[in-house]
């Protein structure tokens, strides 16, 4: 359903008084969270979804491990401007079902790869990396 790009046919999935932490926020309900999905669908309209593995238990735990692909070119990210940029993230997800629906999600993937694909944050290595780091070890220095 998320590669179809149709938000609206999530809300199946999704029990009323889902909640979902994500990274950058946590959403509750699921209108709340179909829309969430129609602004990622927005930002990304490329976005592909690779489940990479998965298990699960008798107590209703889903464990999820997805890549993520796609360029941020249509609408902002969690309040980020497009930047035309590769996204290639790779995430965990740990889902709580509960009747045969998705109660609770906890999502998990690397916010600084995130930022650095996406031009927020300098390249690993490079001269402003560089530069960053040692302004702010230098700060630490000085505090200490």
């Amino acid at each position: 359903m998320v590669n179809s790009h149709d938000a609206e046919a999530l809300r199946q999935v999704y029990a009323p008084s889902v909640y979902a932490r994500f990274p950058t926020r946590t959403v509750r309900g699921a209108d709340d969270l179909v829309a969430w999905w129609r602004d990622v669908f927005a930002a990304v309209p490329d976005l592909t979804l690779t489940i990479q593995g998965m298990a699960e238990n008798d107590e209703g735990e889903v464990f999820l491990h997805w890549r993520l692909t796609g360029h941020h070119t249509g609408g902002d990210w969690e309040g980020i401007a497009p930047s035309g940029a590769t996204i290639d993230l790779d995430g965990m997800d740990h889902f709580t079902v509960t009747d045969g629906r998705l109660a609770s999600n906890f999502v998990v993937f690397d916010q600084l790869q995130f930022a650095r694909q996406i031009g927020l944050m300098p390249a690993d290595g490079s001269r402003l990396d560089a530069g960053l780091k040692w302004a702010y070890n230098a700060l630490q220095r000085r505090r200490g």
